[in-house]
């Protein structure tokens, strides 16, 4: 069995990025699939971005907007599986749960009602502990063998108060459940991205204040070599592989030098499933853990993109800030006959959206089919073809007595599986017209509404672009006497063509099948060349603006600074941190953040933009 981890930094990304969500859990070819930070907003999710053939999914979203911010966070938990249903595989769990607290979707209203292992958790109330699973943080599956849970840990800057007192709360309540699986005898693994590098070794600027972290210290105290519960499943494996990182800050092009951090894991906890008494010989680690390592094939940066401060700067790289970590289980014998638990996509509503019949889909599909016959009539129509536009009573099986070269509509079928009367679908029918032009006439016959509509989105797609002459037909066709929606129709329709060889004075205009419609004055042609005129002259301002904003372009280029390290030009940035400096412009080395010791990397150069002093450092 093969578990995966991924911060995808977007779902949506990732899924465009790959050409489809199948395609981007195929290429993991793992069992069960955990993904973090989604982005996704409950309201906004649809099948695409959640539902894949062969497997099942388990999601939570942010159910909050605090400081405005919506559609961050959320995980979603995929299952590879053969059978949804009757299945003894065991990617596929046996019960599902949307957070961690117990809480969710539930109506409990007093402490009575509460978890158990909530009991040592009296000083949090109810809100408080809602609050906790409100950001779409966690999944909880059960595969019977062990409980999974799928973490995207929250983030808290060193002087955000508010943050730091959420990340203490939600390590502190998500430890008491741990606690309370590891009690009943289960089994845990918790995979995800928890924004901790808990050693040294997976920080690429550990300092030496690095160990006095809170958050570093309670990951430390979790595990097995601590006198915790959990191992650390890649440290167990690889126990002194350094620079093995799994993020890298985006703005700063580290990915290159490979200068990030380790803070997406897999830990585990429990005993082994071999039946003996001797942990020393049977740890789970032992029997069951067969790899763990980093998929650095997902990281953005390839050996063949062009760097950034060699021309690459508009290249966007493809990928998340994340690379995914993955581990390999053994002898993980198959479970009791089961199906997916309810909380799976597949039985969420929104998700498919109101369920349709059969007959409902059928009837819409051979709608579909007349509006487009439909619509092949009237172009035969505009080229001089005599088929008529007539409604005609369709029976239950949808025949009619509409020749071959007649367009009808059947009756369209309610929500409920109803007919509406043909009388419905006729309304808004207007009277025959005749549009007279000489000795040409221009027929309509009575159409319906439906089929107006249909004859509307054509012209507008096929006519959204008219030619200069055609503006004028309009006010011609009203001295000639035409009421006003014949001329929007035809004026719709008329294109200019060549002047008739008989006519020497005065061009003419003509239709689609040939017909003459009206004779345009010589005047309007006068205003045709007024308006060409009038472009020309909009397209040689273009070209000075365009000149100009080449000249604005190059001085900014030229005030740009050269870093000390390597005479390169700089990078403009803006402060957006909230504080004095906020929104202020500065420069700093174009090349990627590296360590110290590469001459290749960022030399550290930095400079305020529009600064009297024109201080600058070197860091």
């Amino acid at each position: 069995m093969k578990i995966v981890s991924y911060n995808v930094n977007g779902l949506r990304q990732r899924i465009a990025q790959f050409g489809s969500l199948r395609n981007l859990l195929n290429s993991f070819d793992a069992d069960i699939i955990c993904f973090q930070e989604t982005k996704l907003r409950r309201q906004e999710v649809t099948a695409d971005l959640v539902m894949a053939d062969g497997y099942e999914s388990f999601f939570s979203c942010t159910r909050t907007s605090e400081k405005g911010r919506t559609g961050y966070s959320g995980v979603i938990t995929f299952c590879r599986v053969k059978s949804a249903f009757s299945s003894k595989e065991v990617a596929l769990p046996l019960a599902a749960e949307e957070g961690f607290t117990g809480l969710m979707g539930c109506s409990q209203t007093s402490k009575d009602n509460f978890p158990s292992f909530m009991e040592d958790l009296e000083e949090f109330s109810k809100d408080e502990l809602l609050s906790v699973d409100s950001e779409g943080r966690c999944i909880v599956t059960d595969h019977s063998h062990f409980v999974l849970f799928n973490i995207y840990g929250p983030r808290a800057g060193n002087d955000d108060t508010e943050r730091i007192q959420f990340k203490q709360n939600f390590y502190r309540i998500l430890q008491k459940r741990w606690e309370s699986l590891l009690h009943q005898g289960r089994r845990i693994f918790v995979v995800g991205d928890l924004n901790i590098a808990p050693f040294a070794i997976d920080r690429c600027d550990a300092g030496p204040d690095f160990d006095n972290n809170e958050f570093r210290r309670w990951f430390k105290s979790i595990l097995l070599v601590n006198g915790g519960q959990f191992f650390d499943v890649f440290r167990a494996k690889h126990p002194d592989k350094r620079e093995a990182y799994t993020c890298w800050p985006q703005n700063t092009g580290a990915e290159v030098f490979n200068f990030g951090s380790r803070i997406d894991h897999i830990l585990c906890a429990g005993s082994c499933l071999h039946e003996s008494d001797d942990l020393q010989c049977h740890s789970f680690i032992r029997c069951h853990v067969k790899e763990c390592d980093i998929l650095t094939q997902y990281k953005r940066c390839k050996p063949e993109s062009t760097l950034r401060w060699k021309g690459g700067r508009s290249i966007k790289l493809e990928g998340s800030d994340h690379a995914p970590v993955f581990t390999t289980l053994l002898e993980i014998p198959e479970v009791s006959l089961h199906s997916t638990p309810s909380l799976s996509a597949r039985y969420v509503p929104m998700v498919h959206g109101i369920q349709q019949t059969l007959v409902s889909v059928l009837m819409k599909r051979r709608v579909s089919e007349q509006m487009k016959s439909c619509k092949m009539a009237h172009e035969d129509i505009s080229m001089g073809s005599t088929c008529e536009r007539v409604l005609e009573p369709v029976d239950k099986a949808g025949s009619s007595a509409t020749g071959p070269s007649e367009c009808h509509f059947s009756p369209s079928q309610g929500s409920e599986g109803s007919f509406l009367e043909s009388n419905e679908l006729s309304k808004g029918s207007s009277q025959e017209t005749v549009a007279k032009s000489g000795n040409e006439y221009l027929y309509e016959k009575p159409i319906t509404r439906q089929c107006n509509e249909s004859k509307k989105k054509a012209r507008n797609s096929q006519w959204s672009q008219l030619s200069l002459r055609s503006f004028f037909q309009k006010s011609t066709n009203l001295d000639n006497g035409v009421n006003d929606s014949c001329a929007n129709y035809s004026n719709n329709q008329a294109e200019c063509s060549q002047p008739d060889p008989h006519l020497h004075k005065t061009p003419a205009v003509f239709d689609h099948s040939g017909t003459k419609q009206y004779e345009l004055d010589t005047d309007a042609c006068d205003q045709d060349f007024a308006e060409l005129n009038d472009s020309s002259t909009k397209e040689e301002k273009s070209n000075v603006a365009s000149l100009e904003w080449q000249r604005i372009q190059q001085l900014m280029q030229n005030s740009i600074p050269l870093c000390k390290g390597h005479k390169e030009p700089c990078i403009a940035r803006v402060v957006k941190k909230q504080g004095p400096n906020f929104g202020r412009r500065f420069y700093v080395c174009a090349r990627a953040e590296g360590p110290a010791s590469n001459p290749e990397a960022n030399c550290g150069y930095f400079k305020w933009a529009a600064s009297k002093s024109s201080k600058s450092r070197n860091k």
